[in-house]
């Protein structure tokens, strides 16, 4: 016989699908729930959710800020990695994910509970990313995820359950397509959105204006780096929260970070996502030109080499395992001289690098003049190197 549930950890937005299941999990199991809300910049109103979550049988809530530790942390690896699932998606949802869970095995811990919840369905990548996270850092902890057991068949069955039970949502039968948010991006699934023919309405973008209504004057910014890292906009120095935040208005006003794509999930289904990363989309640009001038061509490559296993693990909801640590020790490695500036110009939806600098630069101008280096350079080496790397080419001609 299953051993007897005393207290359940509850990822809680007071959204639909949370409000709905902090009652299920109370009626289901007959046992304390706690809620818990992560800040990760999803911009919600905060304020009254405690007393929502109290209502509808919570025993207490906690809310905890972690923005800081999302960006420098999570957000901050993937760009020093130029992490790309599938060449395209930048991983803003994939990225929260193993912090959110982190933080509420912490929780667990605290309040000496044996289960946690979360609000992910049994067909998405989240439901992994949580509960591989939750595994690897409490590995006896009970696992309990409604959407995999209750009888509900969607999200219409849940907006009627919550109004039988007096629950408010805002959540409505006509609009029930999925959004998530965090400082990182936004995304949108669901609805209108799951026939991938059809174009994503333009009343859903929140960050960005389209690159038709963007501005109508070119604005150039220079982002200073310190180890792959964004420290300062223009000379202004920012911390990280700030430096996200100001990038994405910056890219949003110029109608940069739209992606619409049909994206192969781990659990083996194909699903269509619409996002909205301007920030990061315009620190990648830039970050990868800086590594242009700062990084040796051979750790380039295997860094590049590495990037699509990074972004896999991260989508997949690998980030506390092995390899991923091993993997991001190395991608710190490589950051070690990537300090310095890149111009930028933002226009119409582009983001064009202007110009790069840096102390550690490994370019040199000297060599590559098409003028007189000076003797830096003899071009007749260049004979004896191509004639070598000919050598299978033409040993396999045969007169």
């Amino acid at each position: 016989m299953e051993k007897k549930i005393n207290k359940i950890i509850l990822a809680y937005s007071g959204g639909l699908d949370t409000s709905a299941m902090l009652l299920w999990l109370k009626e289901t199991y007959g046992c304390e729930v706690v809620c818990y809300c992560a800040d990760v910049g999803q911009a919600e109103e905060l304020d009254g959710l405690d007393e929502k979550a109290k209502a509808t049988g919570a025993s207490k809530l906690y809310i905890e800020d972690l923005r800081e530790e999302f960006v420098k942390d999570y957000v901050w690896t993937a760009v020093k990695a130029n992490a790309l699932y599938e060449g395209v998606y930048l991983l803003g949802t994939s990225l929260a994910r193993p912090v959110i869970a982190k933080k509420q095995i912490e929780i667990a811990r605290k309040e000496g509970a044996d289960a946690v919840a979360h609000g992910a369905t049994g067909k998405g990548n989240d439901q992994v990313r949580f509960e591989l996270t939750y595994y690897a850092l409490k590995p006896d902890v009970k696992v309990i995820a409604p959407w995999r057991d209750w009888d509900f068949k969607g999200r219409a069955d849940l907006i009627a359950y919550c109004q039988q039970h007096n629950i408010p949502v805002k959540a409505t039968a006509e609009k029930p397509y999925s959004m998530d948010r965090n400082l990182m991006h936004i995304s949108y699934e669901g609805g209108i959105l799951e026939n991938p023919w059809n174009e994503p309405p333009a009343d859903i973008f929140l960050l960005t204006k389209s690159p038709e209504e963007a501005k109508a004057e070119s604005e150039y910014i220079t982002l200073s780096f310190e180890k792959g890292e964004p420290v300062a906009i223009n000379g202004e120095t920012l911390g990280a929260v700030n430096m996200l935040e100001t990038l994405n208005t910056l890219g949003g006003e110029h109608g940069i970070g739209r992606v619409d794509l049909v994206e192969n999930r781990f659990v083996g289904m194909k699903s269509r996502g619409v996002y909205e990363t301007p920030g990061v989309t315009i620190l990648q640009a830039a970050h990868r030109a800086l590594e242009s001038i700062t990084l040796d061509r051979e750790v380039v490559r295997l860094r590049d080499s590495l990037s699509t296993k990074f972004s896999e693990l991260v989508y997949y909801g690998f980030w506390f395992s092995p390899e991923f640590e091993l993997m991001k020790k190395l991608i710190n490695e490589t950051q070690e001289n990537v300090t310095g500036d890149v111009r930028l110009k933002l226009y119409k939806g582009n983001v064009t690098v202007a110009g790069r600098r840096s102390p550690y630069s490994l370019y040199s101008e000297r060599i590559v003049t098409f003028e007189d280096d000076a003797g830096a350079y003899n071009q007749h080496d260049a004979e004896g190197f191509i004639k070598l790397n000919a050598l299978r080419l033409r040993l396999r001609v045969r007169d």
